[in-house]
């Protein structure tokens, strides 16, 4: 269209109606319009394609795939066909359509630089590297671009790096890309900094360090200057590959000297210079020490320069750096590790931190500098160390409330500082109940005191002293864990419902009121705390499981749908986002991100919260849409669910969850370690694999539907069906029971594990296997295989009818057992004290899951044992007997339909007792004696109890909703 100049083409005049109602979201208008044009002109192709565009966006995709096919058949090669067509395929989510569009629109025109760089994006798009090479150099003979020839270039790197065979990569593909861009660099035709990123890109991969740091120190390094010290950085990392730690410790110092603030080069500087002196490296007698300059590598010049740096930082009159100070730390530290008696020429640790805290005490982050020293005192030293800083504090004289509190904003961060560092040495751990409670007192006085600070704040800003109440509900947590005192969990619901009137946008008093609220079974305000959070991007992979783990297994169906839909949302959009990305970092040479870019994809479709969420999805569906047999064969096909095939990457799964996502003081004692978080990943990766397998024995089950209309089974239509290859299908049950028994015996004999509370959440696991749904829903699932074998008639198979009857016995007794499991209040007032029972919620959720696995189970029973007893009366008939005893089989499932009816209805009635005592509950005349002295913080007391009540009564109501459903189900299960 740009090549036509100020004349319009009258197509686009007639079209531009069409594009407007689409733009504007008014896909009917823009299907009408797109008629009436056809009328007029039948040739319009791109009105053919905007139409499907249209119909495509109301759901009608066949008849849009139609037109499109048509189209595409034709190989238009005019713009707004080709861009329309593009649209119409990607939001089909059918790329790899594309590329054949712009394979004809080339073979048409083969000199257009537009179709051809289509094409190679096309090809990006799915990933076809190798196509991408001969496309990108095909676009570099018709316009020689040097863009272009490293787009084939790139390409080979990618062929690299996807390819299977590493011996391949290095041998074939990497040398290729490396003698294409040496080609450029002999005929001086590198231009841009792009192109030597990826010349350093190719060589690093190959391992030829030595090449490249001269490609970087070169003239070619020169064009290196999109980042601050660029160059300078690559020289530090290549040094660190080669361990040439001369240079490497010359070139950190000569940088240090320009950026004292720097943190990674005094790492670099410290690695090299130990690194020499356990070589015992000395310099030469005459010239440079190396190429970079001198070279420090005795212990003596690293005490020198860090003095020297500290004197300089004393000098100055402006505000000091902090680099310099945390450095002589990090060489104490390092010398203590050598156990080197020249750590004490620097000074003791408790005096110089002392003074770090003069310095800088009044920022956030003296807390998150000092921590990471923290070891360097004894343990002896710790209050004498917190008395010192405490000194250090200007508050104010003794107040009403017991306390001496800040004057201004500076005074009240060096007090939050000591505080937290207090909690981090395990000071305020090592107190008494009594103690604490008086410690609490005084963080509230403290967070109160300090709102007025932050009078001027806006809502989304932070309040100064919020701190101090997030530290008092951690305490709170602490002495409810260890004493069991729930008044202790109310309190801490209440402050941070206070602190998060005062403070909206706190992000660590949504996320610990989220979890708190989880662990007592209340989903219902997680949703809206969540939704607040706002969260974006990755982080529905990274803090997602903070709300699916809780969604469906606390009975609140109808957000666990909302919660998972929220998570996959965000992976199936991920694979088209990427390619995205791919395609703008070639259009503007930023090659070294591409790698990245599919390294990140490949990291959200292997990420162990994705699988998860897809399953417990698919699961959640089938609990609730699907009844009985033939409504479980619909949905597993909505759902495109393949049993045979399973598709979770188990050997590449990735824990991407953020487990560090809660601000923590605790010592490293109580913080969660490596090996916890492996257990963790081991946990919830057996946990999958169980839900995993019920959720393609449901699709096993679901093929076993006979069609409506079929005869009864003999034995010349088994045969047939066998060799039709119908009768394949349900042996996949068999391997897949077995994958399933043996699972759970592994989940049994799994040690469960307590995590710290702020560290991740156990798994179902646990409570599935206590609750017995595990092996009641594995005996159910087992039934299938041995009413097979009564498909040939009953006569012959006395002994098989006993053992299935008995079956159906054990099922009603493990339901039954289930059943008492979820006995007893919710939440009941005892001693004016507000006690949770949650697990009875879990067990209930496992209860009704449990159900709707039986009842499919029952309607495929149903639908097995119908004919065979019409079979059997038609022979009575024929023999004329009047007084034949009806098999047990027929008589054991009669029985074990009407116990399954009187379970579901004990189970309802249960249901309506718990609600009915839970809402008879008046919380609000409940006696705060003890809890607290201020009639705020009852309220919000108050607000908290309400708020879990209020689930409460709506998870059983959801509960109560479905199992009355499949109470109608199961009187239509009579055979």
């Amino acid at each position: 269209m740009a090549a036509r100049g100020h004349v319009q083409d009258p197509n686009d005049r007639r079209l531009r109606p069409i594009y407007d109602y689409l733009d504007n979201g008014n896909n009917k208008m823009a299907i009408q319009q797109a008629e009436k044009l056809l009328k007029k002109h039948k040739d319009l192709h791109c009105a053919k394609v905007l139409k499907a565009i249209g119909l495509q966006r109301t759901g009608k995709q066949d008849e849009a795939f139609t037109l499109a096919q048509e189209v595409a058949g034709l190989e238009p090669t005019d713009d707004n066909s080709l861009q329309a067509l593009t649209i119409l395929y990607r939001e089909m989510h059918r790329p790899e359509l594309v590329t054949k569009l712009y394979e004809a629109a080339v073979r048409k025109v083969p000199t257009s630089e537009e179709y051809h760089s289509h094409l190679f994006m096309a090809y990006a798009r799915v990933g076809e590297y190798k196509k991408m090479q001969q496309a990108g150099m095909a676009l570099y003979k018709i316009v020689p671009k040097n863009p272009y020839y490293f787009w084939s270039v790139m390409s080979l790197v990618m062929q690299a790096i996807s390819a299977q065979d590493e011996k391949l990569s290095h041998t074939m593909f990497l040398p290729l890309a490396e003698r294409m861009v040496e080609k450029m660099v002999r005929e001086e035709k590198i231009e841009a900094e792009a192109e030597v990123q990826l010349y350093f890109m190719i060589l690093e991969r190959l391992g030829k360090y030595v090449e490249a740091l001269e490609v970087v120190r070169g003239q070619l390094g020169e064009k290196l200057t999109s980042e601050l010290q660029s160059r300078e950085n690559k020289c530090l990392l290549l040094y660190h590959r080669l361990q040439r730690w001369p240079e490497c410790n010359a070139l950190s110092r000569k940088l240090l000297l320009k950026n004292p603030d720097d943190w990674q080069f005094y790492l670099s500087y410290f690695d090299s210079l130990f690194n020499l002196n356990d070589q015992s490296w000395t310099p030469p007698e005459e010239g440079d020490h190396c190429t970079e300059g001198e070279v420090h590598c005795s212990v003596a010049q690293a005490i020198a320069f860090v003095k020297e740096r500290l004197a300089a930082e004393e000098g100055k009159e402006s505000r000091p750096l902090r680099g310099p100070y945390l450095a002589r730390l990090e060489l104490i530290g390092r010398l203590r590790q050598r156990a080197c008696p020249d750590e004490q020429q620097l000074g003791e640790p408790l005096e110089l931190m002392f003074q770090y805290f003069v310095k800088f005490g009044d920022k956030p982050c003296c807390v998150t500098d000092l921590k990471i020293f923290l070891h360097l005192l004894l343990p002896d030293q710790y209050v004498q160390f917190i008395n010192r800083l405490t000194e250090a504090v200007p508050l104010g004289p003794v107040g009403e409330a017991g306390v001496a509190l800040p004057s201004d904003g500076r005074a009240l961060q060096r007090h939050l500082s000591v505080t937290q560092l207090s909690r981090s040495l395990g000071l305020q751990h090592a107190l008494s109940v009594s103690a604490r409670l008086g410690l609490i007192r005084q963080l509230k006085a403290h967070y109160h005191h300090g709102l007025q600070f932050g009078t001027s704040c806006l809502k989304t800003e932070l309040q100064f002293s919020d701190m101090y109440c997030l530290m008092a509900a951690h305490i709170y947590i602490d002495l409810w864990l260890e004493t069991g005192n729930e008044h202790m969990l109310w309190q801490c619901l209440g402050l941070l419902e206070e602190g998060l009137s005062h403070s909206p946008s706190n992000a660590q008093f949504k996320l610990l009121l989220l979890l708190l609220f989880c662990r007592l079974g209340a989903f219902e305000p997680v949703v809206d705390l969540y939704s607040s959070l706002d969260a974006k991007h990755v982080q529905h992979d990274t803090i997602g499981y903070l709300l699916t783990r809780y969604a469906e297994s606390l009975g609140q169906f109808a957000a666990a749908s909302q919660a998972c839909n929220f998570s996959l949302r965000f992976f199936h959009s991920n694979q088209k986002d990427t390619s995205e990305y791919i395609i703008q970092a070639y259009k503007y040479g930023a090659f070294e991100k591409i790698p990245e870019f599919i390294a990140f994809r490949n990291r959200l479709n292997n990420s162990l919260h994705f699988a998860q969420v897809r399953t417990e999805r698919m699961l959640l569906d089938l609990y609730l849409e699907a009844d009985i047999l033939s409504t479980l064969e619909e949905s597993v096909k909505n759902m495109s669910l393949c049993p045979e095939e399973d598709d979770i990457p188990w050997d590449n799964l990735r824990d991407n969850r953020d487990l560090n996502v809660f601000v923590s003081w605790n010592p490293k004692v109580q913080q969660l370690t490596e090996e916890q978080r492996r257990l963790s990943l081991e946990e919830e990766t057996l946990w999958l694999r169980l839900r995993s397998l019920t959720l393609r024995l449901a699709g096993c089950l679901s093929g076993l539907c006979p069609s409506p209309r079929a005869p009864p089974p003999t034995q010349h239509n088994a045969e047939k069906s066998a060799e039709n290859g119908v009768g394949s299908k349900p042996n996949a049950m068999g391997p897949l029971l077995t994958q399933l028994e043996n699972t759970i015996s592994q989940a049994e004999q799994y040690t469960h594990q307590q995590y710290p509370f702020l560290g991740p959440p156990s798994s179902r696991l646990a409570q599935a296997l206590a609750s017995g749904g595990c092996h009641c829903q594995l005996a159910a699932l087992q039934l299938p295989l041995h009413l097979q074998e009564l498909e040939t008639g009953l006569d012959q198979s006395v002994e098989r009818q006993a053992q299935i009857a008995n079956l159906f016995k054990s099922l009603t007794v493990q339901l039954q057992d289930m059943l008492s499991k979820c006995k007893g209040d919710l939440l009941e007032v005892r001693e004016s004290q507000c006690r949770v029972q949650p697990s009875l919620l879990e067990n209930l959720v496992f209860f009704v899951e449990t159900i709707c696995v039986v009842l499919w189970v029952c309607s495929y029973c149903g639908s097995t044992l119908r004919p065979l007893k019409s079979s059997l009366q038609k022979k009575k008939k024929k023999k004329k007997e009047v007084n034949t005893v009806m098999p047990v089989v027929l008589s054991g499932f009669q029985e074990f339909t009407s116990s399954l009816q009187s379970v579901v209805s004990q189970a309802l009635e249960q249901i309506q007792h718990q609600e009915i005592s839970l809402a008879s509950l008046k919380l609000e005349a409940l006696s705060l004696e003890g809890l607290t002295n201020m009639e705020e913080e009852g309220t919000f007391i108050k607000t908290a109890m309400d708020k879990v009540q209020s689930s409460y009564l709506r998870s059983l109501q959801e509960v109560g909703d479905l199992l009355r459903k499949r109470a109608d189900t199961l009187k239509s299960l009579k055979i």
